[in-house]
C-alpha cells in the first residue's frame, strides 16, 4: 500500500510526487504517456514558477538544456511599447520556456530521485471506495494487463479532462465560456526576446526556447475558430504580419521546424479541489487560457501549497479532509485575480482607459517592472497604482 497515488506526471503532477516523497511518503505516479514526450503548451515558465524549480534545485537543469534565459521582455499595442524586465520572485529575474519534452523529463527525474516509483503507460479506469464512499486507490491497466493499487490519499493531476475529477464526480464551482483559440509553431534562426504585441482581436508572442528555436504563437478570438482552422497556415502568418510587423520580417526567408499546433478548446474553470480521500491540482482542478501563460507556475503553486497543508496529516482521515479543505480555500483565493485577469486578456479588446494607462507606465522604468511582474503573475494590478503612477495619469 502506498501513502498517496498521483495520476499524471506532468507539471503539477511529478513536483506534487516529489514534494511528497521528499516529506517521507510512499508515492506511485502514473502516466498513460511514456516520457519523455511533448504535449500541447505554450511552456513560458514565469518567475514565480522559475523560483518554485530552484528551490527544488531543478532550475540548473533546466538551463543546461540549453534553454535560454528570458531576461528581457517586449510589449506592444497600439503607439506603445514597453521593454524591460521584472523585479523578480527570490533573486530570479529572468523567465524560461523550454521545450515540454525537455521540462516535464526533468520534473519525472527530480520525483524518481526523490523516491517516487513512477510507472508510464498506465491507464486509470477507477478509482477503489471504502464502505463509506472514501477513495482509496484506483484500478487500471498497464497495457493490456489490469492493476489496482490503494493509497490513503488519490492526487489527479491528469489534466484540463480529467479522468480523476469525472470519476470522482468533482463539480465545477467557476465556468466560464471559452475566449480564444491558439495556435503555434517553432522557427530556427529568429532572433527574439520574450515578445508580446496586441491590438484589437489578435494576440502574438515569440519566445525563444530550446534548440536554437524561436516559439511564435497567434490567439484569435474563439470566434473565429472555424474560419481560422480551415486555413490555419495562412490565418497564423496573417495574423503576425497585421500584429507583429517587425517579427513578421524577420520570418521572412525562413521556413516552419516543425507542424502547426493549435486548440480552441481553451477551458476556463474551477473545479471542486478536494473530497473524501481524493485531490485534483492543476488543470485538473483549475484551468484558463494559455494566453498569461500562467498554468505551470500556478500548477507549481498548487504542488507545493498542498503538500504544505497536508504536512504530517496524512495518517488520520479526519485531519488530512480538514488539511484538503484549508488547501482548497488557498487554491482558490490564490488564484482567483489571475483567473479574472486571464479572461480579462483573453478578450483581446483594447480600451482607451488601458491604453492611457499603460502610456504613463511606459514613461517609467520602475512602473515598467512592476508591469512586467504583473505579467508574470508575481504582482497584482493593485500594485502598479503606485503614487507615482497617479501622479502620471
Amino acid at each position: 500500500m502506498f501513502d498517496v497515488i498521483v495520476v499524471g506526471a506532468r507539471c503539477a503532477g511529478s513536483p506534487t510526487a516529489m514534494l511528497l516523497a521528499r516529506a517521507g511518503y510512499r508515492v506511485l505516479m502514473l502516466d498513460r504517456q511514456e516520457f519523455p514526450s511533448d504535449t500541447l503548451s505554450t511552456h513560458l515558465v514565469h518567475q514565480p514558477g522559475v523560483a518554485a524549480l530552484a528551490r527544488w534545485g531543478l532550475l540548473d537543469r533546466v538551463r543546461a538544456s540549453g534553454c535560454p534565459p528570458l531576461e528581457r521582455a517586449v510589449y506592444e499595442v497600439d503607439d506603445i511599447r514597453l521593454e524591460g524586465c521584472g523585479r523578480g520572485v527570490e533573486g530570479q529575474t529572468a523567465g524560461y520556456a523550454p521545450r515540454r519534452h525537455v521540462l516535464d523529463a526533468i520534473l519525472v527525474d527530480g520525483a524518481v530521485e526523490a523516491g517516487v516509483e513512477f510507472r508510464s503507460g498506465c491507464r486509470v479506469r477507477g478509482l477503489l471506495r471504502d464502505g463509506a464512499g472514501r477513495v482509496v486507490g484506483v484500478e487500471g491497466t498497464r497495457g493490456s494487463e489490469p492493476f489496482t493499487e490503494r493509497a490513503r490519499l488519490v492526487i489527479g493531476a491528469d489534466g484540463m479532462r480529467s479522468v480523476v475529477a469525472a470519476l470522482c464526480g468533482a463539480q465545477f464551482t467557476a465556468q466560464d465560456p471559452r475566449l480564444t483559440c491558439a495556435y503555434y509553431t517553432y522557427w530556427r534562426d529568429v532572433p527574439a526576446q520574450f515578445e508580446l504585441y496586441e491590438r484589437p482581436g489578435s494576440w502574438v508572442a515569440a519566445v525563444p526556447t530550446n534548440d536554437e528555436a524561436t516559439l511564435v504563437l497567434t490567439y484569435f478570438p474563439q470566434s473565429r475558430f472555424d474560419e481560422v482552422r480551415k486555413d490555419v497556415q495562412g490565418a497564423y502568418l496573417e495574423q503576425v504580419r497585421t500584429t507583429a510587423p517587425s517579427l513578421f520580417e524577420r520570418l521572412q526567408g525562413k521556413r516552419p521546424a516543425e507542424r502547426m499546433r493549435g486548440t480552441g478548446d481553451q477551458q476556463n474553470f474551477f473545479r471542486e479541489a478536494t473530497g473524501p480521500g481524493w485531490a485534483l491540482v492543476g488543470d485538473a482542478g483549475h484551468h484558463k487560457d494559455s494566453i498569461t501563460a500562467r498554468g505551470i507556475s500556478d500548477a507549481f503553486f498548487q504542488a507545493e501549497s498542498l503538500v504544505r497543508h497536508v504536512g504530517e496529516r496524512l495518517g488520520v482521515p479526519e485531519r488530512l479532509d480538514e488539511a484538503l479543505r484549508s488547501w482548497a480555500r488557498e487554491r482558490n483565493e490564490t488564484l482567483r485575480e489571475g483567473y479574472d485577469a486571464t479572461l480579462a486578456v483573453a478578450q483581446l479588446e483594447t480600451h482607451e482607459q488601458r491604453l492611457s494607462l499603460l502610456r504613463a507606465v511606459q514613461s517609467d522604468p520602475d512602473l515598467t517592472a512592476i508591469y512586467f511582474d504583473m505579467v508574470a503573475g508575481a504582482e497584482s494590478a493593485s500594485a502598479l497604482y503606485t503614487p507615482k503612477l497617479l501622479a502620471l495619469l
